[in-house]
């Protein structure tokens, strides 16, 4: 049986994977964050990071294939971010597996980063039964419309195949994950803001601030109607702060005040991110949704999706929590659909930054 090996370096997770090609089954992830190296900085410094995938990805990836248990004659196929990315990082993984693949003699996949967010819902316990077999586990569900949502993006995705997927709508400003990220440090909480944020809110009152909801009320202008706006809802929180800052900044996590907020700016975060997405789905006249990326492990927007979901009649797509973040266990998955649909002669080239979905 023949495997595919997978590396991930997009930003700051450099991360290894091994994937049956015959079944999809995933044999081996490995997935080493950068989180401390970035902290102090309160964000991902773009040299930092790509110094430290140079030191780390000959280890996690050997790592892998340990684990997996398999010797390098086993590999079939190499797949790896092409991008979008941090231009560096995305060039140690990419050459590496370039040179990996020329080594053994194999095909290289180029991936792009948001397809393996939306592939890593293939590994959704929701998923239809032996889905995984397929060469695009997620045709199985038939048209889907999937929110990705992450540090750097946010957007609608009508989901129908490989050479089948729409964009609907993005943001326009801010990404949700950056949204949270600002909100953090404007609270001075610390980084990365989104864990905790989350982990606040569930300790206080979502209706203690009223704040806005861009781009959801009937007034919306069509070209908006899937597009999603975060900057606004950001800087009303930044206004509460600085109307009384000894009343946020005093107590940090401690403070109801700040736990208030930040369950305040949950909710409207929450609120945009699903009603969207039913929105279209509705629209769309499909019966599955989904949503991926980092931010889709947040609770409050998981709780949400589960109710509404359940509410509306739709069937949910939530992938488990080790592939949310950036891994090279959905980038695997995406290069095997890649493969067995079309090959891989095309994804040789060089990185790119910008590469959109």
């Amino acid at each position: 049986m023949g495997y595919l090996l997978a590396l991930e370096s997009s930003c700051d997770e450099s991360a290894a994977a091994v994937i049956e090609m015959e079944t999809g089954r995933p044999a081996a992830s490995v997935v080493y964050s950068q989180i401390d190296l970035h902290r102090r900085y309160g964000g991902v410094v773009p040299e930092i990071a790509s110094r430290d995938h140079l030191r780390r990805m000959p280890g996690v990836v050997e790592e892998a294939m340990q684990q997996a248990a398999i010797g390098w004659d086993s590999i079939e196929v190499v797949a790896a971010t092409r991008g979008p990315g941090l231009a560096t990082s995305l060039l140690v993984g990419w050459t590496m597996a370039k040179g990996i693949a020329a080594a053994l003699g194999v095909p290289v996949v180029g991936v792009n980063h948001l397809v393996g967010h939306l592939a890593s819902l293939g590994l959704s316990p929701d998923m239809p039964d032996d889905s995984m077999s397929l060469p695009d586990p997620l045709t199985s569900c038939g048209p889907t419309v999937i929110l990705l949502v992450s540090g750097g993006h946010t957007a609608l995705v009508l989901n129908q195949g490989l050479h089948d997927r729409r964009l609907l709508g993005q943001t326009i400003d801010d990404a949700a994950g950056e949204a949270y990220d600002k909100v953090a440090k404007i609270l001075e909480l610390g980084y990365p803001g989104g864990p905790i944020v989350d982990r606040l809110a569930q300790a206080g009152n979502p209706e203690a601030f009223r704040l806005p909801r861009s781009f959801l009320d009937g007034s919306t202008p069509d070209e908006h109607r899937y597009n999603f706006s975060f900057s606004g809802l950001k800087t009303a929180v930044l206004y509460q702060v600085r109307r009384d800052p000894e009343r946020f900044l005093s107590g940090g996590e401690t403070s109801t005040a700040v736990r208030d907020l930040c369950a305040s700016f949950q909710a409207a975060v929450v609120d945009v991110l699903v009603r969207k997405l039913l929105r279209a789905a509705d629209a769309q006249g499909v019966g599955w949704i989904g949503a991926a990326g980092g931010v889709s492990l947040n609770h409050g927007l998981r709780a949400e999706l589960q109710h509404q979901a359940a509410a509306q009649g739709k069937r949910l797509l939530l992938a488990p929590a080790s592939v949310c973040t950036d891994n090279a266990l959905m980038i695997g998955l995406a290069g095997r659909t890649q493969f067995l649909c079309e090959g891989a002669a095309h994804d040789q080239g060089d990185v790119d930054p910008g590469w959109s979905l």
